[in-house]
């Protein structure tokens, strides 16, 4: 064991993970009350107004479990500690989500970020047209301050979210409402996997690693305010961490196909899903994974490359790397955009250090593919951090991706990673 993780068990086993979990929420309630009144768009501060309120009184439940820790120590389990992180994500994420929501319903067109209208938008051109993309030519056609809610930045797959809004203009149709039952479902399925895949070994708090690992992807403040405000990144990341648990439980099979659904919703899944291949392989299994990862991704751009392959290229491929008619407007301030902007040459720059990070990885994945799903989170979960820091156009919201998926690892331990490649893959048994 390293001297961080050691340190991070040490932290984490405080109070019996209250006092973290104290730390979490009250951090998270001085962010959501500053963002309330300092943030520039319009849905962060609702967000803010509301989640900090939630994140409060989580605060002061875990207190109250530490004050009542020595008389009832049931008061400060892991099953109440997951009930109040069941409450606080209701308040901070859930609640916001839906009050945002109605009073878009009803009229108010500052209450969602702009991925939730061309989600929708793409659901609405799908159900109509059998592609969610636009050309070029029809991009171009549209006002200049249109032209970036024209694109669609995603796999073929995120559409299916916005097609509720092509039947029905309501509330419940919002695209991020369906964003979030995703995502309920595929935790709520990852921890079934986990607890069904054995106990964890002696000294290994299997149960609270797992708790910390559904709040990384749930209550901290990055992932809660993705999804009230815009949502997109939530199911795919909830899918990943499926996969990872299914990986953890010795099926290659499902891992694949968890991976192979986050890949046809958006890219950030693709480099998951190469190193969980890489997974399978020291398994024997890695053609098990790749038919789901590699496959599903493919089936779904399929009927978008048939109705129209301009414009499949256009949104997927030429609007990322900055080719399109505008340009992203995602430009935080980490390493690889100060250098692409800052230096001359600096857009090369970046590249070519971008380039070599995924050599780097590469290189490791060749020499020593991980042989554990956690060594497996860990790759995936540092590689994207050095791919985020490093893009020269990113977004500060993309770090829910690395911070949940290096959260989620520990979870992971303990877990059996051998699977015949003869037999096939188990049922998860009924929780």
């Amino acid at each position: 064991m390293t001297a961080a993780s050691r340190t991070w068990r040490a932290l984490d086993s405080t109070a019996g993970g209250l006092a973290l979990d104290l730390g979490l929420y009250a951090v998270a309630a001085a962010f959501a009350a500053i963002t309330a009144a300092t943030s520039t768009l319009a849905p962060h501060r609702a967000w803010g107004s509301v989640a900090a309120v939630g994140y409060l009184l989580a605060a002061l439940l875990v207190v109250g479990q530490l004050l009542l820790r020595g008389r009832r120590p049931e008061l400060a389990g892991v099953p109440a500690r997951s009930a109040v992180t069941a409450l606080a994500w209701a308040t901070t994420a859930l609640l916001p989500l839906v009050i945002q929501s109605i009073q878009r319903a009803s009229g108010r067109t500052d209450r969602a970020q702009e991925e939730v209208v061309v989600v929708e938008h793409a659901g609405i051109r799908l159900a109509e047209q059998g592609t969610p993309y636009l050309g070029p030519d029809a991009i171009a056609a549209l006002p200049a301050d249109e032209r970036l809610l024209g694109y669609t930045p995603y796999q073929p797959g995120m559409a299916l979210f916005g097609l509720p809004r092509a039947g029905v203009d309501a509330w419940w149709t919002d695209s991020r409402v369906w964003f979030a039952l995703v995502t309920a479902l595929a935790l709520a399925v990852a921890v079934v996997a986990l607890r069904a895949a054995g106990r964890p070994s002696a000294g290994r708090p299997h149960p609270a690693a797992v708790l910390r690992g559904v709040q990384a992807a749930t209550v901290l403040p990055i992932c809660a305010l993705t999804l009230a405000t815009g949502g997109d990144d939530l199911p795919v990341l909830a899918l990943c961490l499926l996969a990872l648990a299914c990986a953890a439980a010795g099926r290659p099979g499902a891992a694949g196909a968890a991976v192979g659904l986050a890949g046809a919703l958006k890219l950030f899944a693709w480099p998951v899903a190469l190193v969980l291949i890489f997974w399978g392989a020291t398994r024997r299994a890695g053609l098990r994974v790749a038919v789901g990862a590699l496959g599903l991704p493919v089936l779904a751009l399929v009927p978008a490359v048939l109705v129209d392959r301009d414009a499949l290229v256009e949104n997927v491929l030429r609007f990322p790397l900055g080719h399109g008619l505008v340009t992203s407007p995602a430009q935080s301030p980490f390493p690889g955009h100060l250098i692409a902007t800052g230096l001359p040459g600096g857009r090369v720059i970046a590249a070519t250090l971008l380039v070599a990070a995924g050599v780097a990885i590469a290189v490791r994945l060749l020499r020593h593919p991980p042989a554990t799903a956690t060594a497996t989170a860990l790759i995936c979960g540092y590689g994207l951090l050095a791919a985020i820091l490093l893009m020269p156009t990113t977004r500060f919201g993309y770090l829910l991706y690395p911070l949940a998926l290096l959260v989620w690892a520990p979870a992971l331990a303990g877990q059996p990673t051998t699977v015949s490649p003869e037999s096939p893959t188990p049922a998860l048994p009924r929780a």
